[in-house]
């Protein structure tokens, strides 16, 4: 067994979680801790969602589960209903519960854009779209077809995507940003971007790459923050000798 203490203080360093700016909802680190004080388990999950978590609980534990966005994503919320659920389950599961948002997509190594990039071959990327000082997404140069890129695509998210062939058939700048990051489409086109990989975007996002000249390719939101928590939760189970487990749940979104 390995101690909770111990998983806080190490992801935290590794994470980068007290030195990297992101949305106040994130709320990230632990979130949740278990009464038992101990891990024997590791699960990764993108949201810490009700069916999430109460398929974690029903695992033997304790555990600890990683997940992309955590409990609370839509800020104070009473502590009733399908809340009161989610904490009672894991309470009764002794289930820790660990959320990883910016600091995860961002990691060069465990990284949503850098495992993402790396499934799609785009060989050297570099940081790139810069928010309140951190880079938030990668990019490289590359020679590549729409298509070729789309089908790469499709491969390593295992599902559709959705293409708004905006820019050229050639491919020759590509930014990948994992999640909702569509509607930074004018800032991306920008930066000299002329083809985006994304997960989603608003509705407006289609016509506005259309009008900038650039080909967006929209992944599924989901689809595109699978990696992370995997990745990390299978580096954390390496070292500790302890067996992990992803939960999917997609939104398809």
């Amino acid at each position: 067994m390995v101690t909770l203490p111990d998983l806080k203080t190490a992801l935290s360093t590794l994470l980068r979680i007290d030195e990297i700016p992101d949305y106040a909802g994130a709320v990230n680190g632990l979130q949740f801790q278990n009464r038992s004080g101990g891990v024997v388990r590791f699960l990764a999950a993108v949201d810490a969602s009700l069916p999430v978590i109460r398929r974690a609980a029903a695992l033997p534990g304790p555990s600890l589960l990683l997940v992309h966005h955590g409990l609370f994503w839509s800020g104070a919320q009473t502590v009733t209903g399908a809340v009161f659920e989610k904490y009672a389950a894991a309470l009764d599961g002794d289930l820790a519960i660990y959320s990883s948002h910016l600091p995860l997509d961002v990691h060069p190594e465990l990284g949503n854009n850098a495992l993402l990039a790396a499934a799609l071959e785009l060989g050297c990327t570099v940081p790139f779209f810069d928010r309140k000082g951190l880079k938030l997404g990668l990019r490289a140069t590359v020679d590549l077809s729409r298509e070729e890129l789309a089908d790469r695509l499709r491969a390593a998210v295992g599902g559709p995507v959705h293409v708004c062939p905006g820019g050229p058939d050639r491919v020759r700048e590509v930014g990948v940003i994992t999640g909702g990051a569509g509607s930074e489409i004018a800032a991306v086109a920008a930066a000299g971007v002329d083809t985006f990989i994304t997960g989603e975007g608003p509705h407006w996002s289609y016509p506005a790459a259309e009008e900038a000249g650039v080909n967006l390719l929209y992944g599924g939101h989901y689809a595109t923050e699978t990696f992370g928590v995997k990745a990390l939760a299978a580096r954390l189970a390496e070292e500790h000798g302890l067996p992990w487990e992803f939960i999917d749940h997609p939104t398809g979104l």
